[in-house]
């Protein structure tokens, strides 16, 4: 089969012919991949910044957004038969750990994240992963529709999950970056609170994606931003701030836009925080992690995306031209999120 193989970091990965992924034990499934997300971590992965935390064996196929149909499965497998349409949670997890008996399967202690981890990726025509990481779709979805739901939104969905509460009626939420992950997550919030949605980006093309998406403010961020916002909150800021981006400069922007009492989700990365701790305790604000989202997150995910209620805005491209995939995302052409289809 072709697949997209890094074999060397700091130099872009290549297309190359593989042997096919064979079941291995009882609860594989081999999924016929019919759509693979391009992500900022894929760059990221090329330069090396996950080299310490994976030590993945090169070459490795990447790709860790994935959906397609099930083209075989192990004797123990009962969730999943072949030929249905599936959606892949990117982290298999055991089931067994207190993580995963929590529901909390992102922080499995065995497991893996094919793409990232020593396992290969769904950027191929065929991918092996586990029962527990198939979520069931309707038959007639085109899985380059949603795959990069697997993890951009999954990712995007589990930050405001988590927010909800935070978010009453009156209250205003910024989102940094209406990017791959950002345009999801001003849906999820359109969806699920009754929040003001403010969203900031620096690209012109983004801030519209960003107003067709349910965004109730927008500001271009021309370097007055964090004035902006405040402008926009009465001098005072949000009482919740999703920053997508992270990096650049970003992180310290989204920070400043946060109110008193108020919380700083971080879901980008890539840059650095540096806040005296006086600041911090004074302000009362809270800096809230996120990484990724459960099993459960992206089912409830779906239900929304198949009632229409969050749709990804993609950019499709064949296997055959993953390079110019990823250069296009690192020079900021892509709106929403690019789909490699076999």
């Amino acid at each position: 089969m072709r697949a997209v193989r890094l074999h060397r970091y700091h130099q872009d990965p290549s297309i190359d012919e593989i042997p096919e992924p064979q079941i291995r034990s009882p609860l594989d499934v081999v999924v016929k991949i019919g759509g693979a997300g391009v992500c900022r971590t894929d760059l990221h992965i090329v330069e090396g910044q996950w080299e310490a935390a994976q030590n993945p064996r090169l070459p490795y196929v990447l790709g860790h957004e994935n959906a397609g149909w099930v083209h075989a499965v192990g004797e123990g497998v009962t969730n999943v038969s072949v030929g249905d349409t599936v959606i892949l949670h990117p982290q298999p997890s055991c089931g067994l750990c207190l993580a995963c008996r929590a529901g909390d399967d992102m922080h499995c202690v065995d497991g893996f994240f094919p793409g990232l981890s020593d396992d290969d990726g769904g950027m191929a025509e065929y991918m092996r992963t586990s029962a527990r990481a198939c979520v069931q779709l309707d038959p007639d979805t085109d899985p380059a529709d949603v795959a990069a739901l697997a993890d951009a939104g999954i990712t995007a969905y589990h930050a405001v999950r988590k927010a909800v509460p935070l978010l009453h009626p009156g209250t205003t939420a910024v989102v940094q970056g209406a990017g791959g992950l950002g345009h999801i997550g001003i849906q999820c919030l359109r969806a699920l609170t009754a929040a003001r949605i403010v969203v900031v980006d620096r690209n012109a093309d983004a801030v519209r994606l960003a107003e067709q998406v349910g965004a109730d403010e927008t500001v271009l961020a021309d370097g007055n931003q964090v004035e902006s916002v405040r402008d926009l909150t009465g001098g005072t800021g949000a009482h919740v701030v999703f920053d997508y981006v992270a990096e650049d400069g970003a992180e310290m922007d989204g920070w400043q836009m946060t109110a008193p009492g108020g919380s700083y989700f971080v879901i980008g990365y890539g840059g650095e925080l540096r806040i005296p701790t006086l600041e911090i305790i004074s302000t009362e604000r809270s800096i809230v992690g996120n990484i990724v989202g459960t099993y459960p997150d992206l089912a409830e995910l779906m239900v929304l995306a198949q009632a229409g209620r969050v749709t990804l805005h993609t950019q499709k491209y064949p296997l055959d031209k993953a390079v110019d995939a990823l250069h296009d995302l690192d020079a900021g052409k892509v709106r929403g999120r690019a789909i490699l289809v076999p």
